[in-house]
C-alpha cells in the first residue's frame, strides 16, 4: 500500500532520517513510535508530501509519488492541533475538503452527514461552531474532514495528545473501532508506548532517525530486536553483575560483558512454574497494590528488582518478608553493548 524505499531528509548537514525503509499494508494500522525528536513526525510529513526527501522514494499501491503535490496524494491528515477553523461550523469544517474538490451541494450534504452519523456527531453538533465544542468531539471533527474526501491511507500525527487521560484511553478505544469499521490504511505517530501496543496491527521503533524494530506489538514488547526498544517499551529490570554471576552459577550461560533484561511480570515470587530454571532468595522492600495486579519491589544480590504478580486473593507479601523469586531462562533478553547513535 505504502513503501518508504531508502529515504533520506536532510535539513542542511543535519540527517533527520537515515535510510528509512517501511511497507504499510493494505487496512493495516501501522504505528510510528519512538521519543520526541526521533524523526517519526518527520516521515509521516515525508508521506503526506510535507517534507521532500533527500533521496529514496515513496510508493503508493505501486506509483511513485515522491514528488507529487500534497492535494493529489489522496491521503487524509489528522494533525496533532486537530488545524480545524475555530469560526467555522462542524458541517462547514467537514465539507471543506468536498467543496475544494468542486461536488454539488447535495452531494456534499449527503457526505458530510453520513461521515458525522459514523463518528457520532450529531445534527445538532454539526450547526456549532467548532470552538463550542470538547476537545474529545473537535477530535472526531479532525477525523470526519479526514475520511469525508475518501483517502486511500489516514495520516494522524499524535492526535490524542492533548486530551486528557480518562477521554485518551477513551477515544483510542473509539478509533481502533472506527479504523476496523471503516477498513481504512492508517498511519500514526505516537511517542505512548501504551497507545502503541493497544492501537496497533505493527509498529516501528525510531530512534535518532533510524528504525530500530518493526513488528507487531508482542514482537516488539517481549522479542525486542535492541537495547533500546528493550528500554523503551514498557517497564524492565536490567540484571546487575552480582544477579548475572548468581544465575550463571545455576548454569544460565550468560556472557557477564553483555547488558541483560527482564519484564516485571517474568519474575514470580513464591510461586515456581513449570519450565523455570533459576530460584534465588530476595527481601520485600515494597508493595503497590492495583487490584488487578500487585507491584512488589525486591532486593537480592544488593540489586533492587520490581515484580508484577497478578492478584489471587492471597495477602500480599509485606516489607522485610523473605521470598523466593523464580523465572525462565527464555524470558532474558541479552544485548551485546555498542555505542549509542549507531545504525540500528
Amino acid at each position: 500500500m505504502i513503501k518508504l524505499n531508502d529515504i533520506v531528509v536532510k535539513f542542511g548537514d543535519f540527517t533527520a532520517l537515515h535510510d528509512i525503509n517501511v511497507h504499510v499494508k493494505e487496512g493495516e494500522f501501522f504505528t510510528f513510535l519512538g521519543p520526541s525528536g526521533c524523526g517519526k513526525t518527520t516521515t509521516l510529513r515525508t508521506i503526506t508530501g510535507f517534507i521532500s526527501p533527500s533521496s529514496g522514494t515513496v510508493l503508493m499501491k505501486d506509483r511513485d509519488i515522491t514528488r507529487v503535490p500534497i492535494e493529489k496524494r489522496n491521503i487524509g491528515i489528522v494533525f496533532q492541533s486537530y488545524a480545524l477553523f475555530p469560526t467555522m461550523t462542524v458541517y462547514d469544517n467537514i465539507a471543506f475538503g468536498l467543496k475544494l474538490k468542486k461536488l454539488g451541494k447535495t452531494e456534499i450534504d449527503q457526505k458530510v452527514r453520513e461521515i458525522a452519523r459514523k463518528v457520532d456527531l450529531s445534527d445538532e453538533q454539526l450547526d456549532k461552531a467548532v470552538s463550542q465544542l470538547s476537545g474529545g468531539q473537535q477530535q472526531r471533527v479532525a477525523i470526519a474532514r479526514a475520511l469525508v474526501t475518501s483517502p486511500s491511507v489516514i495520516c494522524l500525527d499524535e492526535p490524542l495528545s492533548n486530551l486528557d487521560a480518562k477521554l485518551r484511553v477513551q477515544l483510542r478505544n473509539e478509533l481502533k473501532k472506527m479504523q476496523r469499521e471503516f477498513g481504512i490504511t492508517s498511519i500514526y505517530v505516537t511517542h505512548d508506548q501504551e497507545e502503541a501496543l493497544t492501537l496497533s496491527d505493527r509498529i516501528a521503533v525510531f530512534n535518532k532517525g533510524y528504525i530500530e524494530q518493526i513488528g507487531t506489538p508482542n514482537e516488539i514488547y517481549n522479542q525486542s530486536a535492541t537495547e533500546f526498544v528493550c528500554n523503551f517499551i514498557g517497564d524492565i529490570n536490567r540484571l546487575g553483575d552480582d544477579i548475572v554471576a548468581r544465575l550463571n552459577e545455576q548454569g544460565a550461560g550468560l556472557d557477564p560483558a553483555w547488558h541483560h533484561y527482564i519484564r516485571l511480570e517474568r519474575l514470580h515470587v513464591n510461586k515456581k512454574a513449570d519450565g523455570e530454571h533459576f530460584v534465588f532468595d530476595a527481601v520485600v522492600e515494597n508493595s503497590e497494590y492495583y487490584g488487578l495486579y500487585i507491584k512488589y519491589t525486591v532486593k537480592a544480590f544488593g540489586q533492587t528488582l520490581k515484580v508484577i504478580e497478578k492478584n489471587d486473593g492471597r495477602t500480599p507479601y509485606v516489607e522485610g518478608e523473605t521470598v523466593s523469586v523464580s523465572f525462565s531462562a527464555s524470558n532474558i533478553m541479552s544485548y551485546e553493548p555498542k555505542e549509542e547513535g549507531g545504525d540500528a
